[in-house]
């Protein structure tokens, strides 16, 4: 039986203690036997009767030594998930993320390749913890709600395609729609990670307004601007530097942060973006959420209740015959 175990089976050892003590300890000195010559003899029933009676102890003995070593058996396994933390990732999806100014190795992508490559490995080392996904533009919009199934997470955010939603930027629709999934929920620990290229230009709440509801809420909220910033352009008769994120609002994104408690970052090519997350994944430790135990049931009643009862026997058997 895999599931029983003795815990302390060290008490068998005990087994041979009566053997050793029939054999080392001094032997009782017999009285001079009285014989009868009227008393019919009994001889042949003795030796029946005080085989039965060694049996009986020998098993009483045995009873008592498995009790002692506490026989158990375990259920199978049980699965629990305690309390966790629940993550939510809200992304823009403005046209302005379709912008190749993400330096990866030698080439430059899209900013919403190198998000959708770089959250990739963040979902999948988030291990333990509910996530949601979250896209904004004209209007923010649930696309995941709150799962521990990460795989789901991330098969949603490699479908994305920009202008599904529009392509402007609404930051503070996001912020109140993600902060609206924590409100029926009891996770102890409730975080945003805010994505974005741009400033707030549409949607029908203000990011700090919806900053403010968050903190009211208890929600963390981490702010990731990206964006390359200067770069030099070549075009048919010269060079020029330009300014890829001049819409990037900063100010705004670091007082969301400020406001919650979290942490405000800026990006400006792949590796950078890289940094950025795994500096929240230790910022935001990975939680246990799920643990496994197995129900146990305490068998040494079962030996007593068989030793007592040999022992209710044995004491019947010698009272009888004595």
């Amino acid at each position: 039986m895999t599931n029983f175990d003795l815990v302390w089976w060290w008490m068998l050892f005990l087994l041979p203690l009566p053997l050793l003590l029939y054999w080392f300890a001094p032997a009782v000195k017999k009285g001079a036997a009285i014989n009868l010559p009227y008393l019919p003899n009994q001889s042949s029933q003795t030796q029946p009767r005080n085989l039965l009676s060694k049996v009986l102890a020998t098993l009483i003995w045995l009873c008592l030594v498995v009790a002692a070593a506490r026989p158990v058996y375990f259920g199978e396994p049980i699965t629990v998930t305690p309390k966790h933390r629940d993550l939510m990732l809200v992304v823009d999806l403005s046209y302005s993320m379709s912008q190749k100014d993400m330096k990866e190795g030698d080439q430059y992508v899209s900013r919403l390749s190198a998000v959708k490559h770089v959250l990739s490995n963040f979902i999948e080392e988030r291990k333990g913890d509910r996530l949601g996904l979250i896209f904004f533009a004209d209007h923010a919009y649930l696309q995941t709600p709150l799962t521990f199934d990460r795989n789901i997470v991330a098969k949603q955010l490699k479908q994305v395609v920009l202008k599904l939603i529009g392509t402007q930027t609404a930051i503070g629709e996001g912020i109140g729609l993600a902060t609206k999934t924590f409100i029926d929920n009891d996770a102890p620990q409730r975080v945003i990670v805010l994505l974005t290229d741009g400033s707030n230009n549409s949607g029908v709440l203000g990011p700090i307004e919806a900053a403010e509801i968050a903190k009211k809420y208890h929600v963390k909220i981490y702010t990731v601007g990206i964006g390359a910033g200067e770069m030099t352009v070549r075009n048919f008769f010269m060079t020029q530097k330009i300014n890829t994120a001049a819409d990037l609002d900063e100010k705004t994104l670091k007082e969301i942060a400020h406001i919650t408690g979290g942490k405000y970052f800026r990006a400006h090519d792949n590796q950078q973006l890289q940094n950025i997350y795994n500096t929240i994944n230790k910022l935001e430790p990975i939680t246990n959420a799920s643990q496994t135990w197995r129900p146990q049931t305490e068998w040494f009643g079962l030996p007593l209740t068989i030793a007592l009862l040999l022992s209710a026997a044995l004491l019947i058997l010698r009272r009888n015959h004595v």
